[in-house]
C-alpha cells in the first residue's frame, strides 16, 4: 500500500511510449487562440486581462532593462499554474512533481540571469560574492559561501516546486483513502475526514497557484540582481 501512493509520481505511459510530453503540451492547448476581431469574446478578453495582470506583477521589481524578459516569464508563469492546476484533477499526471523536470526549467533560466549580469555588470556580480567591510581572515570563507548559495540556487527552485506538490499529492491521496476506508465501519469520522479532505483541495489549489508565482518571481529577483 505504501508503494502505490507514489505510483501517482512514476511518468505515465501507454504500450512503453512515456506520455509526459503529452500531459505538458495539454495545458496549452485549452488557451483560446487570439486573432485579429476587434470585439473579442469573454474568454480572449478575460485571458488578456490575466495576461497582463501576472505581466505587471512580475515587471515591478525589474528595471526597463529586464523588460524584455517579459515575454518568457509570463509564458513560464501560465505553463506552471496550469500544469499544476490541472495535475489536481482525477486520472491526471502533474509534471512539475519530477524533480529532473523543475531543474530542467530552472537550471538554463538561472544560467541566463548569472550569465547577463557577468557579461553586463561582471565588477558588480562578482562583488555579490563579498560583502563591503568584510574582515580580512574572513574573506575565504564568505567567499567559498556565497559562491554555495549562488551555485544553490536552481536547486533550491526545483526541491521547493517538488516538495510543495508532492507533498499536496500525497496528503490528499492519504486522506482520500482513509475517507474510503471508514465510510462503511464509521461513516460520522469518513464524513470528518471528507471534510478535512475538502479543505485540503482548497488550499492545494491556492499551493498549486502560488508555487508557480513564487518560482518566476524568485527568477525575476535573480533576474534584477544582475541588471
Amino acid at each position: 500500500m505504501n508503494l502505490s501512493f507514489f505510483d501517482q509520481f512514476s511518468s505515465p505511459s501507454l504500450l512503453g511510449i512515456p506520455l509526459i510530453l503529452i500531459s505538458m503540451v495539454f495545458p496549452a492547448l485549452l488557451l483560446p487562440s487570439l486573432d485579429n476581431r476587434w470585439i473579442t469574446n469573454r474568454l480572449s478578453t478575460l485571458q488578456l486581462w490575466f495576461i497582463n495582470l501576472v505581466t505587471k506583477q512580475l515587471m515591478m521589481p525589474l528595471d526597463k532593462k529586464g523588460h524584455k524578459w517579459a515575454l518568457i516569464l509570463t509564458s513560464l508563469m501560465i505553463f506552471l499554474l496550469l500544469i499544476n492546476l490541472l495535475g489536481l484533477l482525477p486520472y491526471t499526471f502533474t509534471p512539475t512533481t519530477q524533480l529532473s523536470m523543475n531543474l530542467a526549467l530552472a537550471f538554463p533560466l538561472w544560467l541566463a540571469t548569472l550569465l547577463t549580469g557577468l557579461r553586463n555588470q561582471p565588477s558588480a556580480s562578482l562583488a555579490h560574492l563579498l560583502p563591503e567591510g568584510t574582515p580580512t581572515p574572513l574573506i575565504p570563507a564568505l567567499i567559498l559561501i556565497e559562491t554555495t548559495s549562488l551555485l544553490i540556487r536552481p536547486l533550491a527552485l526545483g526541491v521547493r516546486l517538488t516538495a510543495n506538490l508532492t507533498a499536496g499529492h500525497l496528503l490528499i491521496q492519504l486522506i482520500s483513502t482513509a475517507t474510503t476506508a471508514l465510510f462503511s465501519t464509521m461513516p460520522a469520522v469518513s464524513l470528518l475526514t471528507f471534510l478535512v479532505l475538502f479543505l485540503l483541495t482548497i488550499l492545494e489549489v491556492a499551493v498549486a497557484m502560488i508555487q508557480a508565482y513564487v518560482f518566476v518571481l524568485l527568477l525575476s529577483l535573480y533576474l534584477q540582481e544582475n541588471i
